[in-house]
């Protein structure tokens, strides 16, 4: 019957961070003590204002029919502002404002609208898992530019330049990113924007849904850069820094010819997403922002826990994540031993190994374009961390 199934699904790999965590699901199910490091959900419940206004729009009976395809009015103003006021871009209006069902929808829409078969992609490496497979679900070929542990995992514009070629037809990165947790300076930004203004109808997919989430100070959009509204799609949301991965809401700020596109092909995918959602999340972008903050500081005092734990662990290399919530560390001192019955070749072969021997759960870096790296959340709380960094020196101390 797999004759039916489409070339596309099946040459479409799974998510490497959903598939671990659902295979450390697996194990908590038959009783086995997994701390799950994996996925990048914040541990946080929603604040309790969000919630609120989630609840008011049920009672107020007004939000149970189908919402506009491009979200709420008064929630895309409300965003429009915000990146006015807080991200400097000026020409952001309602208009350019498209509301989804969460920031990976939002990046969907916008490859689906813009990719025809064979364009190019350039894409800043290591990135988010879902980039690669989305390009390629709309036709495209990704081309990587790879950023190393020794320039803390960011690729530069001279290497964007290089890229480049008559298929290019867009650039994507993420800042803070996952899953490097590395962050772009204005000066990067700019150098980055100066390479995309000397080539016509190349467009910037920048992501910024880990934007409330930086410990070094302001985050800088490119857009805000001249000339470079009409060349950038900012894709954010609300799952990360309002810890509401379950409402499933994001959106994208793009030139109205993009925007107009996206709000087409939503159209016909999904329509508009959940109306109570949509309240939720006008009084998280419009709201106190002091939860939003506190929960940044906490995961700032946890990077620096974990921080000095991986110092302790002979063999792990890392540089010090400037937002977001994970490690990246470099594991490849550790390739070629064994113990208990495995054979460690790469980072693949790690996570088994640790979540076999050590009962925790991380991701491979393969799956993020970096095969000698894995991706560790500390999205979790301090007590799972040090129990969790315990268990991992211990059964990487074995390897022999």
């Amino acid at each position: 019957m797999n004759s039916i199934l489409s070339d596309r699904i099946i040459n479409m790999e799974e998510s490497a961070t959903l598939a671990m965590a659902k295979k450390a699901r697996e194990l908590k199910s038959q009783g086995i003590d997994i701390i799950g490091l994996s996925l990048g959900e914040p541990d946080f419940k929603t604040p309790k204002h969000i919630q609120e206004a989630a609840k008011d729009a049920i009672d107020e009976g007004k939000y149970f029919s189908y919402p506009p395809v491009a979200g709420y009015q008064d929630l895309r103003e409300a965003i429009a502002k915000k990146l006015r006021d807080q991200n400097e871009i000026a020409q952001a209006k309602a208009e350019n404002i498209v509301v989804s069902t969460g920031a990976k929808h939002s990046i969907a829409n916008v490859f689906m609208c813009m990719i025809n078969e064979g364009d190019e992609v350039v894409i800043f490496s290591p990135y988010w898992v879902s980039y690669a497979e989305i390009i390629k679900l709309a036709g495209g070929v990704p081309v990587l530019i790879e950023g190393t542990l020794e320039n803390n995992f960011k690729a530069t514009a001279a290497q964007l330049e290089e890229a480049i070629t008559p298929k290019t037809k867009a650039v994507i990165y993420s800042s803070p990113c996952n899953p490097s947790g590395s962050v772009f300076s204005k000066e990067e930004l700019e150098a980055i924007s100066q390479v995309v203004l000397k080539h016509d109808n190349i467009m910037v997919i920048a992501d910024e849904i880990y934007e409330l989430i930086n410990f070094v100070g302001r985050n800088y959009s490119i857009a805000s850069f001249p000339g470079m509204f009409e060349r950038t799609i900012t894709v954010n949301g609300f799952s990360k820094g309002y810890a509401m991965t379950g409402w499933r809401v994001g959106y994208i700020c793009a030139p109205l010819f993009i925007a107009k596109a996206v709000e087409k092909i939503q159209g016909q995918f999904t329509s508009g997403g959940t109306g109570i959602a949509q309240r939720a999340a006008l009084a998280a972008i419009s709201g106190d922002q002091k939860p939003s903050q506190e929960m940044a500081d906490a995961y700032f005092k946890r990077r620096e826990l974990v921080m000095g734990l991986l110092k302790e662990i002979p063999g792990i290399k890392t540089h010090v994540p400037e937002g977001a919530f994970y490690f990246f560390p470099d594991v490849s001192d550790f390739f070629g031993k064994s113990a208990k019955g495995h054979t460690i070749s790469n980072a693949d072969d790690l996570c088994l190994y640790l979540l076999e021997a050590a009962n925790i759960s991380l991701v491979t870096g393969a799956a993020f374009g970096a095969p000698t790296c894995v991706r560790l959340s500390y999205a979790a709380s301090e007590e799972e961390l040090k129990e969790a960094l315990g268990r991992m020196k211990k059964a990487l101390g074995e390897l022999a």
